[in-house]
């Protein structure tokens, strides 16, 4: 009994960074395949708000205030052959309020995709 109480708290807090680490996983993932859905319909013409709302509807377990998004170029200067870049920067909030304190509370995850304007 002796050997579990001191063995307990290392193993919590093991446990408790492992699920930590798994949902920051699951929001990086999230917002990496967010920027590929955004910059997908827009080499093919969608406007910015179009794609905004996209990465917006394919991230629904991200909140929105959290979320910066970049478009490079603007929608009136896109050309055909150019490259369009989509930016999505996240600020993730950890939940486990022992691994917030001991790491800060807050990570900033970033998504980029590039792809060619059709």
């Amino acid at each position: 009994m002796v050997e579990f109480a001191l063995i307990l708290p290392i193993l919590l807090l093991l446990v408790m960074g492992i699920a930590e680490f798994g949902m920051m996983f699951n929001a990086y993932l999230s917002v990496q395949n967010a920027t590929r859905e955004g910059a997908r319909i827009g080499i093919v013409g969608a406007t910015d708000e179009e794609m905004e709302e996209r990465i917006l509807s394919t991230s629904p377990s991200l909140r929105e205030e959290r979320m910066a998004i970049t478009i490079e170029p603007e929608n009136n200067s896109r050309t055909s052959g150019e490259t369009l870049r989509v930016l999505v920067n996240y600020d993730y909030q950890m939940v486990v309020p022992f691994i917030s304190n001991l790491l800060g509370g807050n990570v900033n995850l970033s998504g980029e995709s590039s792809m060619r304007i059709e």
